[in-house]
C-alpha cells in the first residue's frame, strides 16, 4: 500500500461532516474515504468493522479503529495535530475515549448533521434504499 487510509461511514451525515473537516483542516497525506467506496478487501477490512467504527490502515499495514484510528490520523498530520494524537493515546484519555466514541457512534443520528440513516445498519439501509 502506498498511502495510509482513513475509512468512515459515508452514509452517515455526521461522519461525512467530520471527514470533510479532516479534509479541510487537518494536513494529512492519508486518503479519507467512505467505506462504501473503498476497496475493503485490499484494505483488509470488513463491512462489519467499518459499520462499527472508523478505521485506519497505515501504509505500513498497521491497523486501528475508533479513537485509535483518529489518533493514527492525527499522528500522520502536522505538528499541532500530532500533539493532539499523542494526547489521545495518553492512557487515561484513551480509556475515556473508547466509551465516548461508542456513545457518539450509537447516537450519531442525533449529532449535528446526523440523519435517521446514520443509525441504520448497512443491511437495513440497503433494504430500504437499495444496494450501493
Amino acid at each position: 500500500m502506498e498511502r495510509s487510509t482513513f475509512v468512515y461511514d459515508g452514509d452517515c451525515a455526521f461522519c461525512t461532516r467530520c471527514a470533510e473537516f479532516i479534509e479541510r483542516r487537518i494536513p494529512t497525506g492519508a486518503r479519507v474515504v467512505p467505506w462504501q467506496f473503498a476497496d475493503l478487501d485490499a484494505l483488509g477490512l470488513t463491512e462489519a468493522e467499518c459499520e462499527e467504527a472508523v478505521q485506519w490502515v497505515g501504509a505500513d499495514g498497521s491497523r486501528a479503529a475508533g479513537p485509535d484510528a483518529i489518533a493514527a490520523l492525527l499522528d500522520s498530520s502536522g505538528r499541532f495535530w500530532r500533539i493532539a494524537g499523542g494526547g489521545l493515546r495518553f492512557a487515561p484519555v484513551r480509556a475515556a475515549a473508547w466509551p465516548a466514541y461508542r456513545w457518539v457512534a450509537r447516537n450519531r443520528h442525533r449529532m449535528p448533521g446526523g440523519t435517521a440513516a446514520c443509525s441504520l445498519p448497512q443491511a437495513t439501509r440497503e433494504r430500504l434504499y437499495g444496494p450501493r
